[in-house]
C-alpha cells in the first residue's frame, strides 16, 4: 500500500543531558526524554507545543549484562518482563517546546508531581490479584519498591485552560495534570483504588499486557470526550486489533468501545527486513483528534510507522481506516515514532522515542507535508 504524496523535513534539535551512571563496561549517559507524546494547547502561539517523557531510562536484563557488563543478574534472566532502572530518580515530565524556522528549542521542563510536592516516579504501581505489574530492579539486581505515585507516561492531551490529560500504562491510568505539572485527579481501573486515585475505569483495563497499557490519548474539540487507545491487544484477545475507548471527560464513564484493526505484520516492510515479525509486535503509538469523531492513529512495529485516519461515528465496533502516511515510503524518517501533532491541515509533526539516549539514539523531529489537506467527511479541510 502506498501513502499519498508528501515531503519530509527534519527539524534541528539538541538533546539535553540529564546525567550519567558508571557501570562495569562503560558509562551510561541519559538525555531528556520527550518522544512519548506530543500535544498543542488551543490558543498557544504558533509553533508552540508540549512533549512528554516516560518513566525514565530502562534496560533489559540482556542489555545490562552484555552492553554494560552488569553482573549479578543471573537470577533475573527468567523473570518475565524484568527491567533494570539505572537512574530511578528520573521520572515523567512535560517539556514546553518552540518551533522557530527549521529548529525546535526547549523553553522549560515540568517534572510531574502530586499535591504533596512529591515527584511522580517511574517506579511500578502496587500490583495484586487483579493486575500484574512490571518487575523492576536496580543495577544490583535488587527489586525496586512499588510506588503509589509511579507512572509510565505514554500520551498527553493539552486543554484550553492550561491543564493536561496524561495517560500511563502501568495501571493503566489517566491523570489530570495542572498547568504547573501537579496531578489533580487519577483514574484507575475498578478494584485498583490506590491512595490518591479513583477507581472508575472499566476493570477490564487490567487485562492489558505488561508494558502495553494506554499508549494513545486525544481529546475532542469541545473537551467533553477523551479517546484512549491501548498499545496492543489485551491478554486473551486476538492480536490483530486494539481497543480504543471513548470516555466522558467529566465522569470517566465509558461511552463507546471501538476495535481498531492492525495491519498484517509483514506489511511493515522495514521491520520485516530487520528480522521476523508477528502479530504480538503490532501496536498503536499515538492518537490525535482531527475533527468531530475523527482520529489520526499512529500504528507501528518499530522501524515502520503508519498514520491512518479513522471515523468513529456510526462505525459500530469495527473501524475502517484510510492511509495518510507510511515511513516505508520515507527511509529518512527514524524508527520508534511515538509522538504526533498537526501543525496545519497538511503538516504532521512526528517524533521518535529515543529511550533517554542510553543507546546513543538522538531525538528526531520530522515534519511531513502532505500534497493535499486532510479532508473532513464533508470534503473540506479539517
Amino acid at each position: 500500500m502506498t501513502s499519498p504524496r508528501f515531503t519530509v523535513e527534519r527539524f534541528a534539535w539538541q538533546d539535553q543531558p540529564l546525567g550519567e551512571v558508571a557501570l562495569p563496561a562503560g558509562v551510561l549517559r541519559a538525555t531528556l526524554g520527550l518522544g512519548s507524546g506530543l500535544t498543542r494547547r488551543p490558543g498557544d502561539p504558533p509553533g508552540r507545543l508540549w512533549a512528554l517523557g516516560d518513566r525514565g531510562p530502562n534496560l533489559s536484563i540482556k542489555q545490562a549484562r552484555e552492553d554494560y557488563g552488569v553482573e549479578g543478574l543471573d537470577h533475573l534472566r527468567e523473570v518475565a518482563g524484568a527491567k533494570i532502572l539505572p537512574m530511578p530518580q528520573i521520572g515523567p515530565s512535560l517539556s514546553e517546546l518552540q518551533i522557530t524556522g527549521d529548529r525546535i528549542e526547549r523553553l522549560r521542563t515540568l517534572r510531574l508531581r502530586v499535591a504533596s510536592g512529591a515527584p511522580v516516579t517511574g517506579l511500578p504501581l502496587p500490583g495484586g490479584a487483579e493486575v500484574s505489574m512490571e518487575p523492576l530492579f536496580d543495577v544490583e539486581g535488587r527489586p525496586l519498591a512499588a510506588d503509589v505515585n509511579g507512572a509510565d507516561s505514554e500520551a498527553v492531551a493539552a486543554l484550553a485552560d492550561g491543564s493536561f490529560w496524561v495517560a500511563e500504562e502501568y495501571g493503566p491510568s489517566l491523570m489530570k495534570v495542572s498547568e504547573q505539572g501537579v496531578v489533580e485527579t487519577r483514574w484507575t481501573p475498578q478494584g485498583l483504588a490506590w491512595p490518591g486515585a479513583v477507581d472508575l475505569l472499566p476493570a477490564i483495563a487490567g487485562r492489558r499486557r505488561l508494558n502495553r497499557g494506554f499508549e494513545g490519548l486525544a481529546v475532542s474539540a469541545d473537551e467533553t470526550r477523551l479517546y484512549a487507545g491501548f498499545q496492543s491487544a489485551f491478554e486473551g484477545d486476538e492480536a490483530g486489533a486494539v481497543r480504543i475507548w471513548t470516555l466522558d471527560a467529566a465522569s470517566g464513564a465509558l461511552l463507546a468501545e471501538h476495535s481498531y484493526p492492525l495491519d498484517p505484520p509483514d506489511s511493515f516492510l522495514r521491520d520485516l527486513e530487520a528480522g521476523p515479525v508477528g502479530p504480538a509486535d503490532l501496536k498503536i503509538g499515538e492518537l490525535l483528534c482531527v475533527g468531530e469523531g475523527r482520529l489520526l492513529v499512529l500504528e507501528r512495529i518499530s522501524h515502520t510507522s503508519k498514520v491512518y485516519v479513522v471515523d468513529l461515528r456510526g462505525a459500530g465496533g469495527n473501524l475502517r481506516k484510510e492511509l495518510v502516511f507510511t515511513s516505508d515510503d520515507a527511509p529518512e524518517v527514524a524508527p520508534d515514532l511515538e509522538g504526533m501533532i498537526l501543525l496545519s491541515d497538511r503538516e504532521i509533526l512526528l517524533v521518535n522515542d529515543n529511550d533517554f539516549g542510553i543507546e546513543g539514539v538522538e531525538t528526531r523531529f520530522f515534519k511531513v507535508t502532505l500534497e493535499r489537506p486532510l479532508q473532513s467527511p464533508a470534503g473540506g479541510p479539517i
